[in-house]
């Protein structure tokens, strides 16, 4: 569809153009990110069994790196919903770390960071619409579960054929004993009888 095709680059233009930006200068970034990469690495440590780097332009870059990359497939509508994924999670630490508007105590500042903060929370809401979105096509989980449905429909008539069709040589089995027996008494009454 056009919209989706002018409408994912526009969507995509800021997230790479940031992240361009973050990679060329990344230490910039670094004093706002460094409350939210220790936060983060404080309950990663408690809730995995492994350490998380604590490197703070390291997280930079990554971060950076992930706004390029799916912002660039998300822009060409190369994976779309995946990207859009990729994007709405990075830009979570992104906006906490950078718009902290609720610590600002100069007005102007406040007021700035808080237009960027409902910025961001409009592109996140715009890229959870386009996570979802299929694109007039069903969900992987209504594939999954109308495959699903065929499947065990196509075993259930599979069985029933294999039912009836046991039934057919079931009878065609006992009146085969029958007609052994009707064989058998007909020639015991012959052979009383005298024919044979």
């Amino acid at each position: 569809m056009l919209v989706r095709r002018i409408a994912r680059p526009l969507l995509a233009a800021s997230f790479v153009y940031g992240g361009i930006s973050t990679l060329r200068d990344p230490q910039s970034r670094v004093p706002g990110a460094t409350k939210v990469v220790n936060q983060i690495a404080q309950v990663a440590d408690e809730q995995l069994p492994v350490e998380v780097p604590r490197d703070v332009e390291q997280w930079v870059k990554v971060d950076a790196g992930v706004k390029v990359g799916a912002g660039v497939l998300f822009a060409l509508g190369w994976f779309p919903r995946l990207s859009a994924l990729a994007l709405a999670g990075s830009i979570v630490p992104t906006t906490l770390a950078g718009h902290r508007f609720w610590e600002d105590t100069d007005d102007e500042k406040k007021f700035s960071n808080q237009a960027h903060f409902l910025k961001n929370a409009g592109l996140l809401g715009g890229l959870l619409i386009a996570a979802v979105d299929t694109e007039g096509k069903p969900s992987t989980s209504w594939r999954v579960r109308r495959s699903a449905d065929k499947a065990i429909a196509k075993a259930e008539s599979r069985y029933e054929k294999a039912a009836k069709k046991a039934e057919k040589a079931q009878k065609k089995a006992s009146r085969g004993r029958t007609g052994r027996k009707l064989k058998k008494q007909a020639k015991k009454v012959g052979k009383e009888i005298g024919l044979s």
